[in-house]
C-alpha cells in the first residue's frame, strides 16, 4: 500500500489505517481477543501501518490488545492513541469514562499507562480526545510538547477540535493531524476546518469514514442493534431518520455499481480523492471487510467524477444528529 504524509513534520502512514475501537468497545460486545490479534496482524501483512486506539476504549483493554498484536513489528508501524477522559467519581466500577480531563498533570500521568499497555517506549501520535473547556488548549499543547521533548511522544494530534482551538494549539506545538468524523454522510468539516488544515499543513484522519456502517448499505430501517451498540443512542440511527437518509446510500450504491466496486470501497475512495493528506481509519472485526476496505486504496476517481458526486451530495439533506445530546456537548464548535 502507498503511504500518505500527515503534518509539517511528515509522519508517513499507510493510505488507509485501521481503527481498533470496535474490537473491544462500542459496537456490541467485545470480540474474541485472539481473533482480533490475528486481524490486526493480517492488516499489517496487507500493508496497513497506521493503527488507532484510545485509553477510553474498553476502557484500557483496547490499548492492551493493540500493544500485544503489534509487538512483533512495533518499529514498522505508527500507533495513535488518545488522552483526555477519566471515570466519573460517581461511577465506582470505572466502566464509563465520561469525565473530561486534559490538565497537564493528568496528561503526563496517563501517558505512562498507555505506554505500558501498548508495550512501547513512545507513542507515535498522541491525540487530545476531546477539547477540555476547563483547560486552555495552549496548556494541553504545552504538556504534549514536553512529552515530545522527553521522547515519550513523537507527534501531537487533536480530535473533534474547532478552528480556533486548532490554531491556538498549533502555535504552541505543531499539530500533525486532526481526527474528526468525515464521510459522505457527514461533511461539515468542509466549511471551515478543511481550509484551515490545508493552510497549516495538518493532516486529517477521518473516523467513521463509512458513516458508522451506514454507507456500506448493510443497514436499513429494520436493522436491530444490540443493546450494547452505541448506535442505539444516536439520533441518526433512529428508524425514521434511517428511512430519510437512504437517499445517500442509494447514491453510494450507484457510484459503486458504475465503478465495479463495493459501496464501502466507493465511500472510502471518495474520501481519499478529496485531499492527499486525508487518511481514513475504517474499523472492522471481520477479515473479509478488512481486505475490502484496504482494496479502496487502489480505486481512483477523476476530478470530473468527484465534482459530479459532490454536487449530488450537496442536494441530499442528512437527517438526525450524529451524537446523543450529552455527547454533542463535548464537541468543540
Amino acid at each position: 500500500m502507498e503511504t500518505r504524509i500527515l503534518g509539517q513534520e511528515k509522519l508517513a502512514v499507510s493510505t488507509i489505517g485501521l481503527g481498533c475501537m470496535g474490537m473491544s468497545w462500542s459496537y456490541g460486545e467485545a470480540k474474541d481477543k485472539n481473533e482480533m490479534i490475528a486481524l490486526i496482524r493480517s492488516a499489517f501483512e496487507q500493508g496497513v501501518t497506521f493503527f488507532d486506539t484510545a485509553e477510553v476504549y474498553g476502557p484500557l483493554v483496547n490499548e492492551e490488545l493493540l500493544g500485544e498484536a503489534v509487538a512483533p513489528f512495533r518499529e514498522e508501524i505508527v500507533i495513535a492513541t488518545k488522552f483526555g477522559f477519566k471515570p466519573r467519581e460517581s461511577d465506582p466500577d470505572q466502566s464509563r469514562w465520561s469525565a473530561i480531563d486534559s490538565r497537564p498533570e493528568h496528561i503526563k500521568t496517563v501517558v505512562e499507562g498507555s505506554l505500558k499497555r501498548l508495550r512501547t517506549d513512545h507513542i507515535d501520535l498522541y491525540y487530545q480526545h476531546r477539547v477540555d473547556p476547563n483547560v486552555p488548549i495552549e496548556d494541553v499543547a504545552g504538556a504534549v510538547k514536553d512529552l515530545i521533548a522527553a521522547g515519550k511522544v513523537k507527534h501531537f494530534g487533536l480530535s473533534e477540535a474547532g478552528v480556533s482551538n486548532i490554531r491556538k494549539a498549533h502555535a504552541v506545538q505543531p499539530v500533525t493531524a486532526l481526527q474528526s468524523e468525515y464521510s459522505m454522510f457527514y461533511r461539515e468539516l468542509e466549511n471551515e476546518v478543511l481550509p484551515l488544515l490545508e493552510e497549516l499543513n495538518i493532516g486529517l484522519v477521518p473516523f467513521s469514514p463509512l458513516g458508522k456502517g451506514f454507507l456500506t448499505g448493510k443497514i436499513n430501517a429494520d436493522t436491530k442493534f444490540d443493546s450494547t451498540d452505541f448506535r442505539t443512542t444516536v439520533p441518526r440511527f433512529e428508524q425514521e431518520n434511517i428511512k430519510a437518509n437512504m437517499a445517500i446510500v442509494e447514491l453510494v450504491e450507484s457510484i459503486a455499481l458504475q465503478k465495479g466496486v463495493t459501496p464501502a470501497q466507493a465511500a472510502l475512495a471518495w474520501l481519499l480523492a478529496q485531499k492527499p493528506w486525508i487518511v481514513p481509519i475504517p474499523g472492522t472485526t471481520r477479515p473479509e471487510r478488512l481486505s475490502e476496505n484496504i482494496g479502496a486504496a487502489g480505486i481512483q476517481f477523476t476530478a470530473a467524477e468527484i465534482e459530479s458526486i459532490n454536487k449530488k451530495l450537496a442536494g441530499i439533506k442528512v437527517h438526525g444528529n450524529r451524537y446523543s445530546p450529552a455527547q454533542e456537548k463535548m464537541i468543540d464548535r
